[in-house]
């Protein structure tokens, strides 16, 4: 086996991976109303092109592309339109949804099954994933074909499919290696064949032995990965497989590298083989917080309750409902938030598993200098935010910080560092907007 590659810096929180782990997936039936996002990808949300009383099929485009950075949305369901109205969305407080009545999830409309992806064009596959509605699932949600169109002058020799899935609790993405690893290695074909690339391989840490070993058994070429967070996001996997560096401000494809989930490689082959647009994902329902944790293949536009439902319920001292894993994820305030594309997992924690500090002053320690995976200085980005010195916070890199938490998790004063970078980030997009 190939020795356990790492990047410098990050963390090591609890795991509490075996609350779910363990757990198949198991389907659940679309609920019988379905708050279908038109924002579920990165970019522009989608245009309505149904409105109240249209009856919908499965598979029906019902929100049109709204530009470059965008994709067209799906109906899970055959039913009815009830509403298209905003809603309460699990990344921003509310959205514009289509609100479906749910009649069956039989039949519907499909593109054509397409057996040998390589008997089609790249071209052509890529027009299908867009169509298809692909977007990565690993929690960024940018849409797959714009990964898959690099611009004239970026040579692209490497494809690295993400099976990482760093942040605690989450379990989704190792269960998915474990039942069904002929599709994320056939969507990983396609793609490399859409990039034109001959070197891919899939990154996967070394607490999942069992989903190492198995994909490896199918033939696919598996990095193994210590444990450490964030080594799933992007520029640290890149780090690790290839000991190259995305340059601040830069993409994966500046260096000739695309990442995929493993999510988004299974979405990528239901689209082509089977002419599946992407309507489902595999989501984790885990934490303390509900009576019994598992893995659900589900619609997307299911609410959140009803998975909760699915798990048992709360249990009495839950405290926190979180969409995501415990450091990237977003606090809720209700359970009626419906699951988009980009959905991985649903927290529910005790408050003995939520980790609330009481504010102290920076002492000046270091520790978020030292495990910052950018290489970033925390510090200072959050001081000059405090006190409103945005240039100074643009010159310290804050719009390089990619929001990990890991800076926030290590400081010993329990500093909101991830609050105040997001506070100088906003500040400094506004101020670029008026000038």
């Amino acid at each position: 086996m190939t020795k356990a590659r790492t990047f410098r810096g990050g963390t090591h929180p609890p795991g509490s991976k075996n609350l779910s782990s363990g757990c198949a997936i198991r389907r659940i039936p679309a609920p019988e109303l379905v708050v279908v996002p038109l924002c579920q990808h990165l970019g522009a949300p989608s245009n309505p092109i149904v409105a109240k009383g249209d009856r919908v099929e499965r598979g029906q485009e019902i929100g049109s592309q709204n530009g470059f950075i965008s994709l067209p949305t799906h109906s899970p369901v055959n039913g009815t339109v009830s509403a298209v109205e905003d809603a309460p969305m699990p990344h921003r407080r509310t959205g514009p949804a289509v609100i479906i009545e749910t009649e069956s999830e039989d039949g519907g409309q499909v593109f054509e099954p397409w057996s040998d992806h390589t008997a089609h064009s790249p071209e052509e596959l890529v027009e299908r994933i867009r169509l298809a509605g692909v977007c990565g699932m690993g929690g960024a949600s940018f849409p797959t074909y714009v990964k898959l169109s690099p611009p004239p002058g970026k040579c692209i020799d490497t494809l690295v499919i993400n099976g990482v899935e760093c942040e605690p609790y989450l379990t989704a993405d190792h269960r998915l290696m474990l039942e069904n690893p002929e599709d994320i290695k056939l969507g990983m074909e396609i793609l490399a064949y859409c990039l034109g690339v001959d070197r891919y391989l899939v990154g996967i840490e070394e607490n999942k032995p069992d989903a190492i070993e198995l994909m490896e058994k199918k033939g696919c070429t598996v990095l193994p990965l210590k444990v450490r967070y964030p080594q799933g996001a992007e520029k640290q996997l890149i780090d690790a497989a290839t000991g190259r560096e995305v340059p601040a401000g830069g993409l994966p494809m500046d260096i000739g590298v695309v990442v995929q989930n493993v999510g988004t490689a299974v979405a990528v082959a239901r689209a082509v083989r089977d002419g599946e647009p992407s309507l489902r994902r595999i989501v984790t329902v885990t934490g303390r917080g509900v009576a019994s944790p598992g893995n659900y293949d589900t619609s997307v536009g299911t609410p959140f309750s009803v998975l909760i439902e699915a798990s048992g319920g709360y249990t009495e001292d839950v405290e926190r409902l979180i969409s995501g894993g415990p450091m990237m994820g977003i606090s809720l305030y209700t359970d009626e938030v419906p699951v988009t594309k980009g959905t991985s997992g649903v927290l529910a924690l005790t408050s003995s598993e939520a980790r609330d500090v009481s504010e102290g002053p920076c002492i000046r320690c270091g520790k978020c200098v030292d495990a910052c995976p950018l290489r970033l200085t925390p510090n200072l980005i959050a001081l000059a935010a405090e006190n409103g010195r945005w240039d100074m916070a643009e010159e310290f890199g804050a719009l390089n910080c990619m929001a990990c938490g890991t800076c926030s998790y290590v400081c010993p004063s329990g500093r909101y560092l991830v609050h105040y970078i997001k506070k100088a980030q906003d500040a400094i997009r506004a101020r670029g907007k008026e000038s």
